[in-house]
């Protein structure tokens, strides 16, 4: 098993940033890629950001030039910088870490964390 520990959510007044963290511990080999998805009352649960293993980026169209996606393998850790928040961008963010063994793929998600934007 994987466990993620999501931290960094928080109330922010439009215009600021906020940096999420998601900390991976258990059974963490084999992780291919981490990810941001996000789900707003009443909505599903949408990508945000994903990083692969080695390194590339991927993001929403909605995100894009705000978000920045990294990670730091050492620590196991994914990040989200998250700038030029808007109201639009209140939700709560789940972190979604991936594992392929073999053919089989196994997802794993946080607990999620609360970002609320004011405006």
């Amino acid at each position: 098993q994987v466990r993620l520990v999501e931290s960094g959510g928080g109330l922010v007044q439009a215009g600021g940033s906020l940096r999420l963290s998601c900390a991976a511990s258990g059974i963490i080999c084999r992780i291919n890629d981490m990810g941001w998805y996000r789900q707003a009352p009443g909505k599903q649960r949408d990508l945000v950001a994903a990083i692969t293993r080695g390194g590339s980026t991927n993001y929403a169209d909605s995100v894009k030039g705000r978000f920045t996606i990294s990670k730091d393998d050492a620590k196991n850790t994914v990040y989200l910088q998250m700038n030029s928040l808007k109201p639009e961008d209140t939700a709560v963010y789940y972190c979604k870490v991936t594992r392929h063994v073999g053919s089989t793929t196994y997802d794993y998600w946080g607990q999620g964390t609360q970002v609320t934007v004011s405006s």
